[in-house]
């Protein structure tokens, strides 16, 4: 695998979720600070992430392609291409892709203040 490319992994059932989700670390492993993190995710078609609260580090999720649902805390939000959130320490997200064909792409930034 070419370095910059970083490296990639399959989670099932993700925080109780359902199904398959596609991880690629874009900084290999390696934080860049500011940055902890920065994920390149595909959610298969119909699956699901579970609730999880964001425990380490504030977090923003921008999707690149398909329709799905997150839920932050009680509030459900349309997830379109272009679609960003923003999660502060300590709030719950999940995640659900309404595409039975086609998967939910979406990038992960973790940043410490």
């Amino acid at each position: 695998m070419n370095p910059r490319e970083g490296r990639s992994f399959t989670q099932r059932d993700l925080f109780g979720g359902h199904g398959t989700v596609i991880v690629r670390d874009l900084l290999a492993g390696s934080p860049c600070p500011p940055f902890d993190a920065a994920l390149a995710c595909e959610l298969e078609a119909g699956g699901s992430v579970g609730p999880h609260r964001q425990a380490d580090c504030p977090e923003l999720v921008l999707i690149l392609s398909g329709e799905g649902t997150a839920s932050i805390g009680d509030h459900e939000h349309t997830l379109v291409p272009g679609t960003t959130l923003y999660l502060a320490l300590g709030e719950v997200l999940s995640l659900r892709n309404k595409s039975l064909t086609d998967g939910l792409h979406y990038l992960i930034v973790k940043a410490r203040k």
